[in-house]
């Protein structure tokens, strides 16, 4: 088994950043074991959305992920329910689901002709030994079947029972500013026929900006209502800096440079690649681009099962700019599970006056952004480097719960999308 430690790459040593430590309280999407890689969740198939099932649906969700090694190891793994803030709720398993609550990772596939070897795993909820049977927050964990009280890795998703219509707008003509470098929400959440008693504290609003968790914001007591409709308009919570287009860069190949890939060269027991120098993009005007939001997409150019067959590549991204005192600078998108650790840092390297960082990352097209976060902070900053424009394409994630009288749970009863600058 293979752990990415240390590569000696021309002539210097780069650390790469082991995994983060699970710890109980950290419920985000992560991965706690420096062997494993690439945690993907798809909904029927689809990379490109959010993974949230809709109750009794046919919908299906996979989760699949990587383990740097030539055997298979046995795992298994849990699911446990969520608050409306990601906190373990405190329900039984039996109470959100049927079956058993624990099961055997039991799709894989080795990695077939590729430098280095890899075990693919897959999981696919809801199957016929765990269903869900309440909407809400989840968490799976994945750990190894000898060590149960140790996670590898763990993913959030969703399952929504629509029981209210919700609906949102974006403008860049806000309260604090008009076109300049911010964007505003209005919600409005129609509540007929499902009973709520209080609508100033029985109906919590979430509203995400790119998947990201660091600025998710949280709303109860609507601004006004209109009959059962509770609009949520006008409050600061709902004015996200309008941050810029994700950076684009693909590793589809190892023989030849593609977007924003200067050169590729081979180190025993790795390639790498060398990403194009990035700069900031603060000063420079808007420019539109079609990205994805933060999110990757796994293939390679000769193959048409990349799950299996795509390679690894040490992927070096560098930064040049002056260094920041008193703020760290990091990567962000779903190549970093959203997460701001030593896994996603960059770090400033004063021979050559630029930030940089090395990911060990599987073949695929990738988005990416650079945030600041200040010490001591949770929430990271798109000003500094990527810049905020107000034309910016952001998709917004807006999530309904709602407690019941008499219920232990926070019920997902609707989400919608919301796009700006269309």
């Amino acid at each position: 088994m293979r752990s990415l430690r240390k590569i000696l790459f021309t002539g210097i040593i780069l650390i790469c950043a082991s995994a983060p430590v699970y710890a109980a309280d950290d419920t985000r999407t992560g991965i706690f074991n420096a062997d494993f890689q690439t945690l993907q969740l798809k909904v029927n198939g689809d990379d490109m959305v959010s993974p949230i099932l809709i109750l009794g649906s046919d919908d299906v969700l996979t989760v699949s992920f990587d383990e740097i090694s030539p055997e298979r190891r046995y795992l298994r793994y849990s699911l446990t329910h969520c608050d409306s803030r990601w906190r373990p709720d405190g329900l039984v398993a039996t109470e959100y689901l049927t079956g058993f609550n624990e099961a055997e990772v039991e799709d894989y596939c080795y990695s077939q002709a590729t430098v280095i070897n890899y075990v693919n795993y897959s999981i696919t909820l809801p199957d016929e030994k765990m269903r869900f049977t309440k909407s809400g927050n989840y968490l799976l964990k994945v750990y190894d079947e000898s060590e149960p009280d140790m996670v590898l890795l763990q993913a959030r998703f969703c399952v929504v029972e629509p029981m209210m219509n919700v609906s949102a707008t974006v403008s860049s003509r806000t309260d604090v500013d008009y076109n300049e470098s911010h964007q505003q929400l209005t919600v409005s959440v129609d509540t007929r026929g499902t009973g709520v008693n209080n609508y100033y504290t029985d109906v919590l609003v979430c509203v995400e900006q790119n998947g990201r968790a660091d600025n998710e914001v949280a709303l109860t007591s609507p601004s006004r209502m209109a009959g059962n409709v509770l609009w949520f308009e006008h409050r600061p919570e709902l004015i996200f800096k309008a941050g810029n287009e994700y950076r684009r860069m693909e590793i589809v190949s190892t023989t030849y440079p593609g977007m924003g890939v200067d050169s590729y060269t081979w180190a025993d027991p790795y390639y790498h690649a060398l990403l194009l120098v990035d700069t900031p993009r603060s000063d420079e005007p808007y420019a539109y681009d079609t990205t994805q939001h933060g999110r990757r997409r796994i293939r390679s150019y000769d193959s048409d099962e990349p799950d299996c067959e795509a390679e690894y590549v040490v992927t070096h991204f560098s930064l040049e700019m002056p260094e920041f005192r008193d703020v760290d600078i990091f990567i962000d998108g779903d190549l970093a599970y959203r997460r701001f650790d030593a896994d996603s840092r960059m770090v400033f390297n004063r021979a050559t006056g630029r930030y940089e960082h090395s990911m060990l990352l599987k073949q695929g097209a990738y988005n990416y952004q650079y945030l600041v976060v200040p010490k001591f902070s949770s929430k990271g900053s798109t000003a500094e480097v990527e810049g905020d424009k107000y034309a910016t394409v952001n998709e917004y994630t807006v999530r309904v719960y709602t407690r019941m009288p008499g219920e232990r749970y926070d019920r997902l009863v609707a989400v919608t999308k919301a796009f700006s600058g269309r």
